[in-house]
């Protein structure tokens, strides 16, 4: 059993995450609990709504909670699948972490929007302190996200990091769902080499993968004096239809996620984020 937390606030994109999400878990037993978190400043308006307008109006959120759990339940064909609603008032990051324990959260996930300007930054502002501020496993589902198994995971790293034991289970979890094929991708300045723990970092990631998926992975070394336009190249060149992040290395999720754009990059509206936390 999985339990999968999907904040939503009705939005198109909150929704395809929803539909992401039971497409890529299609074949696991999961219970999906769909959380609404309004402002404090919304109870108020809340109960002058339903004062004063019938149930089901557009303008009441409780009532549009039920309405798509009650249209998930009826689109989704998989008896494995359980959905459940969650509505409350309060801070968004308190309220998720609240969540993420009582009801022993495993994922979850978030829709974006993508990058749709030059200045804006790949996630919003709620995804973005999902990902960073509360330690739990996140996938993050950009608007433009193909419907289908991903086939080839890219894993940008510097080899900083020692993988750990829980590192390593949630990245195989995610690869058990389907048969992609994960690309582990380090970008260096021309004239650098990995240091001594950094290659004893390699070789023991490399040896897990071997011995978890064999044939199913690849390293690869790409120079060029911009990290971020290395994975740029990498992801673009590949058609990378999902990418890894361990949330402890920071300067990938940094380069990734929370610069400023400047210029388009079109496989952030497209690409889903998987960030692990240990």
């Amino acid at each position: 059993m999985k339990n999968i937390l999907i904040p939503t606030d009705f939005s198109e994109n909150s929704t395809n995450a929803l539909k992401y999400a039971q497409m890529l878990f299609g074949s696991m037993e999961c219970s999906f609990y769909l959380l609404y978190v309004g402002s404090l400043l919304d109870t108020k308006i809340e109960d002058e709504v339903t004062m004063n307008i019938e149930i089901g109006s557009s303008e009441n959120t409780k009532q549009k909670l039920t309405d798509l759990i009650e249209r998930t339940r009826e689109t989704n064909t998989r008896p494995n699948h359980s959905f459940y609603s969650l509505h409350e008032y309060g801070f968004f990051i308190p309220t998720i972490r609240k969540h993420v324990e009582g009801q022993h959260i495993d994922l979850i996930v978030m829709g974006t929007k993508g990058v749709s300007g030059i200045q804006e930054k790949v996630v919003g502002s709620n995804a973005g302190d999902v990902v960073t501020k509360v330690q739990c496993n996140t996938l993050v589902v950009p608007n433009n996200v193909e419907f289908s198994k991903p086939m080839e995971i890219a894993f940008p790293t510097d080899y900083n990091i020692f993988y750990s034991h829980e590192i390593l289970r949630s990245m195989a979890e995610m690869l058990q769902l389907g048969e992609g094929k994960f690309r582990i991708m380090n970008a260096i300045k021309g004239g650098d080499k990995l240091n001594d723990e950094q290659e004893t970092n390699k070789e023991y990631l490399l040896d897990f993968m071997e011995e978890s998926f064999p044939g199913r992975y690849s390293a690869h070394t790409i120079t060029n004096k911009s990290v971020k336009s290395a994975i740029q190249c990498f992801v673009e060149s590949r058609d990378i239809d999902m990418m890894f992040m361990v949330a402890k290395n920071l300067n990938f999720i940094q380069l990734i996620l929370f610069d400023s754009i400047v210029e388009q990059i079109s496989f952030h509206t497209k690409v889903p984020f998987y960030v692990i936390h240990q």
